[in-house]
């Protein structure tokens, strides 16, 4: 039997036990189910513990003031000590599932229709998560082997949803148990499952709140408009001059740390099928693509920093006119971030970009929540290469490269972990990942089983260190 044969005569019991794990709520960001994740975190150490791996660990997080939710660590030592090692990243908590109306069949009721699996999480993360465990009895069962040519280690946080608040520092202080040279991630997307493709960066994220106030209470405009500064009018002109004429963000030294997109990755991307007009469909209907000019519209928003307005509010906004000057203006906004730009770097920028606009009179108050670092890796490195012939072997094709404009805790494990960063994953824009109606592709679910199997013998070939 060859590894296909094997996921395929094995898929009635992975599907039955990924419906079990899909039906427990893991929502982190509702303390209500904070014992929901808890209860995955036990499931998913008992299924990896009945599929073979010889250690497996339930990890509290947090302190004892503040816990956090609970990450799962698995481990399977290769018979060759000198083999490579490879981390498994992944998470098992799920995003909330409202609004439930939306739903056609209860969330955490999970079902198959049409090829599709439906349930929250089932795409995002946990299908995902768990093809990694088929693909390695596949390989097992095919080979005779007792263990995986390559060290495995799973890391399957149950934060990820809400910000991996603990992730970072469970990371530091056990970094010498998580120690790897390559370490795997499957919570992307593929292009379509007809075109097979890689993702090869995240774009990291910055997001602040600007107050700008002025007199200490809101004036009658006719006695004082013209007199006094306005805040409204300030924050206004400072929210229009983050972007020049071509759509460049002005802060100072913002592009002083991004890394140009490589003339491969951008010819890579120009192969993709991508039809603008039905993008923007998508995108509310959008009327026009715009941005910075010189760039795709992939481009820009796979490999270009950029700043948005995410809202902005002050004075009067009742039914009726009211004629005053407001006493204080606010606006959201935030960053997304491509390597190798530093949150703290563009946090400090924007300061000194407000300092600047500020006029006298009015003061200017930022805050700025902690940033998630962007991730970058190199479509020729030796790990992403390995990756890429694992793909093409189990979908039989090209597999294309691609980025995405999210961003999550991957440039944690880069850096922490010194290695280097693959995805390996299926999902697809149209599973409705955070959305009602969330599902996986079945037979996508296999397929990624089966790179999975073959990756651990393309990674266990390669030259990573």
């Amino acid at each position: 039997m060859d590894v296909p044969g094997y996921i395929d005569e094995n898929a009635p019991a992975f599907f039955a036990a990924l419906k079990q794990w899909l039906a427990i709520p893991s929502i982190s960001a509702d303390p209500g189910h904070h014992d929901d994740v808890r209860r995955s975190a036990r499931w998913l150490a008992g299924y990896l513990t009945a599929a073979g791996f010889p250690e497996v660990e339930i990890l509290p997080t947090g302190t004892a003031a503040q816990p956090g939710m609970p990450a799962v660590y698995a481990h399977w030592p290769a018979a060759d000590p000198a083999a490579p090692v490879v981390l498994v990243y992944g998470h098992h908590d799920v995003q909330p599932a409202e609004p439930l109306a939306e739903w056609s069949a209860p969330p955490f009721e999970p079902a198959e229709r049409d090829g599709q699996l439906f349930g929250r999480g089932a795409s995002d993360d946990k299908g995902q998560v768990l093809f990694h465990a088929l693909g390695t009895r596949a390989l097992l069962a095919v080979t005779g082997a007792a263990a995986p040519p390559v060290t495995l280690k799973l890391l399957i946080e149950g934060e990820e949803e809400s910000g991996s608040p603990n992730f970072g520092a469970l990371l530091r202080e056990q970094a010498g148990r998580f120690c790897c040279d390559v370490v795997v991630v499957s919570d992307t997307t593929m292009w379509a499952a007809d075109v097979p493709s890689m993702c090869v960066g995240m774009r990291g994220v910055i997001d602040a709140q600007i107050d700008v106030t002025g007199p200490e209470r809101d004036l009658h405009s006719g006695s004082f408009g013209g007199g006094v500064p306005n805040p409204l009018h300030a924050l206004a002109g400072l929210l229009a001059g983050l972007h020049d004429a071509a759509g460049r963000v002005t802060l100072p030294g913002f592009y002083d740390g991004v890394a140009e997109l490589p003339q491969a990755e951008r010819e890579l991307f120009a192969r993709l099928p991508f039809d603008e007009k039905a993008w923007l469909a998508e995108a509310g209907h959008s009327g026009a693509a715009c941005g910075e000019a010189g760039y795709t519209t992939l481009e820009r928003i796979w490999a270009r920093p950029t700043a948005e307005i995410n809202g902005m509010w002050g004075g009067h906004t009742g039914p009726g006119n009211k004629t005053i000057i407001p006493r204080a203006a606010h606006a959201k906004i935030s960053f997304r971030l491509v390597a190798d730009q530093d949150p703290a770097d563009v946090a400090a920028a924007f300061r000194e970009y407000v300092a600047a606009w500020t006029p006298d009179g009015l003061t200017a108050e930022i805050t700025v929540l902690p940033g998630v670092r962007p991730c970058h890796s190199p479509i020729d490195s030796v790990a992403v290469q390995a990756g890429r012939r694992a793909m093409q072997r189990a979908f039989g094709r090209e597999v294309l490269f691609t980025k995405e404009g999210g961003s999550g805790p991957e440039a944690d494990l880069a850096e922490i972990l010194d290695a280097p960063l693959v995805f390996i994953a299926v999902g697809l824009d149209s599973d409705r990942i955070h959305a009602p109606n969330e599902s996986a592709d079945i037979s996508l679910l296999l397929r990624g089983a089966e790179a999975s199997a073959y990756l651990w013998d393309e990674l266990a070939a390669a030259d990573l260190r």
